[in-house]
């Protein structure tokens, strides 16, 4: 399996795990868990009318491999430190970018990819 369909299978596997942790629904918002293998794209969200009174659309994790090889880590609304979680399960750090960090703090991460 090369490197890019390795870290596929790994990002939809902890993403899908992520989604696991809470109910398909709770008080009116829905749980989506968006996984596409062909484009590289992994998304954990909520949405919906929470009690019927605030709206949620939420995002908890987003995560694309892009066909550079690299793992863009675009969101982490969680307090699980998905990076770490990646990295334990196999995503050496310099092939991981922390997509929601400005570029110039990228360059100063220096055990992670700047892009």
């Amino acid at each position: 399996m090369d490197k890019i369909n390795a870290y596929k299978k790994i990002v939809r596997e902890l993403v899908t795990y992520v989604a696991g942790l809470s109910d398909s629904e709770e008080d009116g918002v829905e749980y989506q868990l968006i996984t596409d293998d062909e484009h590289g794209h992994y998304l954990y969200f909520g949405v919906g009318w929470e009690k019927d009174r605030h709206w949620i659309y939420a995002i908890y994790v987003h995560i694309d491999v892009k066909s550079s090889g690299k793992v863009w880590l675009q969101h982490d609304g969680t307090d699980l430190r998905i990076a770490e979680l990646l990295h334990q399960k196999g995503i050496p750090k310099n092939d991981m970018v922390i997509g929601f960090q400005a570029p110039h703090i990228r360059k100063m991460m220096s055990e992670y990819a700047e892009k």
